[in-house]
């Protein structure tokens, strides 16, 4: 387990770009909750980059639906992307995957 945990975020003129490193977990999630309070709206993109996110727990998922429901509500859009192993297992398991935008890195965003 790494105790490296990093939120950084970078506003473009199309949306937000919040990138994740660690493991989204209880003591981790309010990090990343905080670094999106402010979201796009009016149409630009929220796009998650999950791709240092080795490890997320049921904290981390209704974490992803609450910022999918309020950047919906905004009339914007949520992408994830660079999704590991596990997160996507999570992702699965729950039935929620086919909820969210998802894209590897290098590879345009669209819904799989």
């Amino acid at each position: 387990m790494s105790d490296t945990f990093t939120v950084a975020v970078t506003h473009h003129p199309h949306g937000t770009l919040v990138a994740v490193t660690g493991e989204m977990d209880l003591t981790t999630c309010p990090r990343v909750e905080e670094a999106c309070t402010v979201l796009p709206v009016g149409g630009k993109t929220l796009r998650l980059d999950l791709s240092g996110v080795s490890f997320m727990d049921s904290t981390g998922l209704n974490l992803l639906l609450r910022l999918r429901r309020r950047v919906q509500g905004d009339g914007s859009r949520m992408v994830l992307t660079g999704l590991q192993d596990q997160p996507r297992h999570l992702l699965d398991l729950t039935e929620a995957y086919s909820l969210f935008d998802t894209t590897d890195a290098g590879e345009p965003a669209g819904r799989r």
